[in-house]
């Protein structure tokens, strides 16, 4: 379902094409990551029950985001722990590119909305190392 950006060695990405939704509910992150993304599939008239979710204390290291193409058109540069180039993809409206590690940068290719989800809150520039 996720490309795994590298196939091999340490994870970088995983870019999830806008193509296609799943029949059931699951959850193709790796457990060990710090952030999950998933797809939550009911039936019309299934029901999630009222609920909260209990206050627990994680350590987070790092920050992972998930970035949603609502429209347009770009591409986003993979970089790994050294800074060396890895890969290039296009990403287009209803792609989803989950980064978990290394570095990235993008290029718009047309007007484009990107919905961005990380662990926050977000405190400025001091966060980001340009290179």
């Amino acid at each position: 379902m996720f490309e795994r950006i590298p196939a091999e060695g340490p994870l970088l990405a995983l870019l999830l094409s806008g193509a296609g939704d799943p029949a059931e509910t699951t959850f193709p992150t790796p457990p060990e990551l710090n952030l999950q993304v998933g797809f939550v599939v009911y039936p019309a008239g299934g029901e999630i029950p009222r609920h909260d979710h209990k206050l627990l204390e994680r350590q987070i290291v790092g920050t992972a985001e998930v970035l949603v193409v609502r429209s347009g058109r770009c591409e986003i540069d993979l970089y790994d722990h050294d800074r060396q180039h890895v890969a290039t993809r296009e990403l287009r409206a209803g792609d989803v590119i989950f980064i978990v590690g290394g570095g990235h940068g993008f290029r718009m290719l047309e007007d484009t909305v990107l919905l961005e989800v990380k662990q926050g809150p977000y405190t400025g520039l001091d966060e980001k190392e340009r290179f």
